[in-house]
Order: C-alpha cells, then sequence, then structure tokens
C-alpha cells in the first residue's frame, strides 16, 4: 500500500536502467550535433573552394588578355619601326641616285636639268614601301644610263686625238683654256653655265670639255680646231 507523498524505493536495477536510457540519449544526442557541425564544415570548404576556383580562373583570363594585348601592341610597334626605317632607307636610295642623274645629265648638257621626268616624281606623302622601292631602282636604272652615256661623247677616240696635240686639261694659259684649247668666246656660247659657275675651261673635268666641244660640233664640225683635227685625219 502506497502512502501519500511518500514514493516507494527503487531496486539498483532500476536506477541504473533509468541512467543508462539518459547517457544513450545524451550520446545520440551529441553523435547528432557532432554530424550536423561536420556538414556544415563541408559545405563551407566546398563553397570557399568554389570561389577560389573562380577567382583563380578570372585571374588567368585577365592575365592572358593582358598579356596577349601587350605582344600585340609590341609587335605593331617594332613593325611601325621597320616600316618607317624601310621607308628612310629607300628615300635615301632615290636622293642619291637622283643627284647622280643630275650630275650626270649636267656633264652632257651644261647645264643642271629643269625638273626629274613626271614618272619618276617623288611626292612627300609617298608611305609605300613598295612604290618607294620601285622609283629607287627606276632611278638606279636612269642614273646608270646617264652614266653611260655621260662616259662615252659622242666620237670620244677624235676629241682625245685632239686633245693630245692641244694641250693639258688643266692649261690656265690665256686666251686659250683647258684640254681642247678654248677662248673665252667659245666658251661662253657652248658651256656658258660652266664658265658662270666654275670659271674657265682649265676648272672643268675632261668630260665637261669634251661635252661643251661635242655641242660645239653638231653645227660648226672640227673647224674651231683646224690644225689638230687634220692631224687626227677629221678633215
Amino acid at each position: 500500500m502506497l502512502v501519500k507523498g511518500v514514493y516507494p524505493a527503487r531496486s539498483a536495477s532500476d536506477l541504473q536502467s533509468t541512467w543508462g536510457g539518459k547517457a544513450l540519449r545524451r550520446f545520440i544526442l551529441a553523435c547528432g550535433l557532432l554530424l550536423a557541425f561536420a556538414g556544415m564544415a563541408t559545405a563551407a570548404t566546398a563553397a570557399a573552394g568554389s570561389s577560389s576556383g573562380t577567382s583563380s580562373s578570372s585571374t588567368t583570363d585577365t592575365t592572358t588578355t593582358a598579356t596577349t594585348t601587350v605582344a600585340t601592341t609590341v609587335s605593331r610597334a617594332s613593325s611601325a619601326r621597320a616600316r618607317l626605317r624601310a621607308i628612310a632607307h629607300w628615300n635615301r636610295h632615290i636622293r642619291t641616285f637622283r643627284a647622280g642623274t643630275r650630275r650626270w645629265l649636267t656633264v652632257i648638257r651644261g647645264r643642271p636639268p629643269v625638273s626629274a621626268p613626271r614618272l619618276l616624281a617623288v611626292r612627300s606623302t609617298v608611305r609605300s614601301v613598295a612604290r618607294l622601292r620601285r622609283l629607287a631602282n627606276a632611278w638606279r636604272q636612269r642614273e646608270h644610263a646617264v652614266w653611260r652615256r655621260a662616259n662615252h661623247p659622242p666620237a670620244l677616240n677624235a676629241w682625245l686625238c685632239i686633245h693630245h696635240y692641244e694641250g693639258s686639261w688643266t692649261d690656265p694659259g690665256s686666251p686659250y683654256w683647258g684640254g681642247l684649247q678654248m677662248d673665252l668666246s667659245f666658251q661662253a656660247r657652248y658651256g656658258g653655265w660652266l664658265l658662270r659657275h666654275k670659271g674657265t675651261a682649265d676648272h672643268w673635268s675632261p668630260l665637261e670639255q669634251i661635252w661643251v666641244a661635242v655641242r660645239a660640233s653638231r653645227t660648226r664640225g672640227f673647224s674651231p680646231w683646224p690644225n689638230t683635227a687634220y692631224y687626227c685625219g677629221l678633215t
């Protein structure tokens, strides 16, 4: 019979069963909490890894793009410098060949040419390397042709024979000067530009003196040198 307010005494086995059940529940609860924490940690790690991979990929793409841009810029700059060097190179050759052509034409004509041929004119705005190369080659060929003509005047052997009997190319003695013994009126008529800019015939090159004589011979033959022309068998 149970008396109110008085609890019956429990046996040792009951107490042990009660405490064992509580411990089991606590153990299960602890395991559940541990599993929950482990799941949260795994999720956080995965999220961090994904973020890091995306960031790394983005950084790599940016670096690759920057490298490509720099390489393209350097290549374009190098190409532009090479093009400018080529333009300067061919312009330099054109100036050299034009100057040579002008010099030899001056020898032949006794005065500088008025202007260059229209087809070989070089405008300052020409920036095409291919066109400049073609113009340089054309001027080179023209200079060579004019040089050849200047160094092979008509009747060259006849003039050399007359010179042999006349005097030195640098003979300064008045009233006749040079290797073909030209007087002042002769020089002024057939070599006026040379006389004004270089002085008397003894200051002219042998080819310049010969070409002045060639211009005179077109209308007068070898008559200005009657004796020496006779000695050379020209009359």
